[in-house]
C-alpha cells in the first residue's frame, strides 16, 4: 500500500514540476557562496550552454553518441546547481544503424543556442552530416531532426546569427571519416539555419603545430569581434584557444586562454562561454577522467586584457565564488530512482534506439526490463541494446537495487552491470529449477573477446507460479556495486539487511567515447521461449 501511495504522489509531482534532488555522493555547492569543481561529476562530454531570455536560465546539452534518449537537457539558475529536465532526441536515424548499439557514433559535440524565440541544437553525426533540432520550450517537445548538410566527416558544429540576421556555421572534421583533421571551417547558412548557402572556408589550421587536434569550436560575437573558442593539443593533454577576427571568415589571431598548468585538471577541453545578466563571464568545459568519462567544470572569465582569460590567470580553479543568481536552490542531476513514476527516470538511457519490448514502467512501483534474446554465437554483452544504464555520479559511490527476477526458461539471466570496453556484471541465472548468482566479466568486449564466468552461489527460488500456462520461477534479491577510485566490487543480500561481498574486484574501463555506465542487464540464450524479466523496485545511490 505504501508503494502505491508513493506512486500516486510521484506521478502528480512528475506531471506538475521537476523535483529537486540532492546527491549524497557529490555536492559542488559548498553552501557558503562558493563551489567546488567539477560542478557535474558525471560524463556530460562536450558540454555546451546557452542563456535564455531571462538572463539566468541556463540550458546545457552534451554528446550522447548512440545512447537513447539523446541530447540531454539540463537546467540551472546559477551554473553550479543543475537538474536534468528533458532530452531533445527520442531516436536516431537511420534506424537500421541505430536500432542496435552503434558504439561511439550518433551525436557528437552539440551546440545549443537561443535565437528569435527558439532554442536550437546543432550536432555533427560523423557518418550522416550536420543535424539540427529546435523548440520554443527546452523542457517540452523538440521538433524532428533536420539534416542541414548531408555527408561524412562533419563534427562539432556551432551556428552564429549575426546582427544583420545572417547565419554562419563553424565545424571541425573527423579524421576517421574525412582523413584530415585539425582544421576549422566556416560557411554561411540560410537565415533560418536549415541549409548551406555558401562554401566552407578554412579559418584555422592546427596541422604540424602545438594546435594539432583543434576541434570542438564554439562561435560567438562580442564588441564587433568574431570569436571562435576551441580546444587543441589532444583531449587529455590539451588546452583552450580563443581566436578573434573582424570577419567570420578570418584571418583569426589566437591565444591560449586556459591550460592545466600546475593544477590537477588535465586537458581542460571544449565547452561554452556564458555571459549573464549580472555582467559576469564564465566558461563551462570538460575534463577527461578516463573510466568516469568527461566531467564538467566551471571557470570564471576575465576580459580585461581584451582576451577571455579563464580560471585564475589561465589555470583552472578548483574552488571559487559562485556566479550571482536570484536562486538559492541546491540540487543535482538525479541518480537514485524509486521507480514510482509512469515514465522512465531522466537519469536512464538505453544503449540503442528504444523498442517497447526492452522494458516499460509499471503501475506497481517498479520498472520492468524484459530479457533480450542474444544471437547465436554471442560472445559477450557488447551488442545488447536493452542495457538500461546511467552515468557514474562520483569517484566513490555505492549503488544498491532491490529487484525480482522472473524466469520462464532455462538460461535467462538478469542483474547489475558496469559497462564499458571492459565490463563486469552480477546476474541471477536460471539453471533448471534453481538460480545461480554469477559474476560475468569481459575484457576488450569491443574486440569480440569472450566473457569469463564465476559462479558465486546457488539460490532457491523465493516464489514459484502455481497457476500459469507457462509457470515462472522468481528470485527476490538485493544487488549492490561499490565504486572506489575506478575499482568496483559486488555484494548481494537476500533480506536487504545483511550484505555479503562476492566476486572479484573489477577495474572499470570507459566505453567508446563515453565513461563507464552502470545499471541493469536482462538477457537470454533461447530464441524460442517466452521472455523472462526484471522488476526493479528501486535503485539508491549512497556513499
Amino acid at each position: 500500500m505504501r508503494k502505491l501511495i508513493v506512486l500516486v504522489l510521484a506521478t502528480a509531482c512528475q506531471l506538475g514540476s521537476h523535483a529537486q534532488y540532492r546527491s549524497e555522493v557529490w555536492l559542488p555547492d559548498n553552501g557558503d557562496g562558493t563551489y567546488t569543481n567539477p560542478v557535474i561529476n558525471a560524463d556530460y562530454s562536450d558540454p555546451d550552454v546557452c542563456v535564455g531570455p531571462s538572463g539566468e536560465d541556463y540550458y546545457l546539452t552534451a554528446s550522447s553518441f548512440q545512447c537513447i534518449p539523446g541530447l540531454p537537457i539540463l537546467h540551472s539558475r546559477d551554473l553550479v546547481n543543475w537538474e536534468i529536465i528533458n532530452y531533445a532526441l527520442t531516436e536516431l536515424e537511420p534506424r537500421e544503424e541505430f536500432d542496435k548499439p552503434s558504439h561511439g557514433n550518433g551525436v557528437w559535440a552539440p551546440s545549443i543556442r537561443y535565437h528569435n524565440g527558439e532554442y536550437y541544437i546543432y550536432w555533427g553525426d560523423p557518418d550522416y552530416g550536420v543535424m539540427m533540432v529546435k523548440t520554443k520550450d527546452p523542457a517540452g517537445k523538440w521538433e524532428k531532426p533536420v539534416c542541414v548538410i548531408p555527408g561524412k566527416g562533419y563534427i562539432d558544429t556551432t551556428p552564429l546569427w549575426d546582427e544583420d540576421g545572417r547565419c554562419y556555421l563553424v565545424n571541425g572534421w573527423a579524421n576517421s571519416r574525412s582523413k584530415f583533421a585539425s582544421v576549422l571551417t566556416v560557411r554561411e547558412l540560410s537565415a533560418d539555419g536549415t541549409r548551406p548557402i555558401g562554401q566552407p572556408v578554412i579559418v584555422f589550421d592546427g596541422n604540424g603545430t602545438e594546435n594539432r587536434t583543434c576541434e570542438g569550436p564554439k562561435f560567438y560575437k562580442r564588441d564587433g569581434w568574431y570569436w571562435i573558442m576551441c580546444p587543441a593539443g589532444g583531449v587529455p593533454t590539451g588546452f583552450q584557444l580563443a581566436m578573434r577576427s573582424k570577419s567570420p571568415y578570418g584571418p583569426y589571431e589566437h591565444k591560449i586562454v586556459l591550460a592545466q598548468g600546475k593544477t590537477s585538471v588535465n586537458g581542460p577541453h571544449q565547452g561554452a562561454w556564458i555571459h549573464n545578466k549580472y555582467d559576469e563571464d564564465w566558461f563551462i568545459h570538460f575534463q577527461d577522467k578516463e573510466a568516469y568519462g568527461r566531467v564538467v567544470h566551471l571557470q570564471p572569465v576575465d576580459w580585461s586584457s581584451g582576451w577571455p582569460i579563464m580560471g585564475k590567470k589561465g589555470e583552472p580553479v578548483l574552488t571559487y565564488k559562485k556566479p550571482q543568481s536570484s536562486s538559492n536552490v541546491i540540487q543535482n542531476p538525479v541518480e537514485s530512482d524509486e521507480f514510482n513514476a509512469p515514465t522512465m527516470g531522466l537519469q536512464w538511457q538505453w544503449h540503442a534506439n528504444y523498442d517497447e519490448k526492452f522494458g516499460v514502467p509499471t503501475a506497481f512501483g517498479t520498472f520492468r526490463i524484459y530479457t533480450y534474446k542474444l544471437s547465436d554465437g554471442w560472445k559477450n554483452f557488447w551488442e545488447v541494446p536493452n542495457l538500461l544504464l546511467q552515468k557514474t555520479p562520483a569517484d566513490r559511490f555505492t549503488a544498491t537495487t532491490k529487484l525480482r527476477f522472473t524466469s520462464k526458461a532455462n538460461g535467462q539471466m538478469g542483474g547489475l552491470i558496469m559497462m564499458g570496453l571492459d565490463y563486469s556484471a552480477l546476474v541471477v541465472r536460471r539453471v533448471g529449477q534453481v538460480f545461480q548468482l554469477v559474476q560475468m566479466t569481459c575484457k576488450a568486449a569491443d574486440k569480440g573477446k569472450p566473457q569469463t564466468e564465476q559462479v558465486l552461489a546457488t539460490l532457491k527460488p523465493t516464489a514459484i507460479d502455481k497457476i500459469d500456462y507457462k509457470p515462472g520461477i522468481h528470485e527476490d534479491i538485493y544487488l549492490r556495486l561499490t565504486v572506489n577510485d575506478s575499482k568496483m566490487t559486488f555484494a548481494y543480500s537476500l533480506n536487504g539487511k545483511k550484505f555479503e561481498d562476492c566476486g572479484t574486484e573489477f577495474q572499470m574501463k570507459e566505453g567508446k567515447w563515453i565513461g563507464a555506465k552502470f545499471g541493469y542487464i536482462a538477457v537470454e540464450t533461447d530464441s524460442k521461449v517466452d521472455r523472462g524479466w526484471i522488476d526493479a523496485d528501486w535503485m539508491r545511490i549512497t556513499k
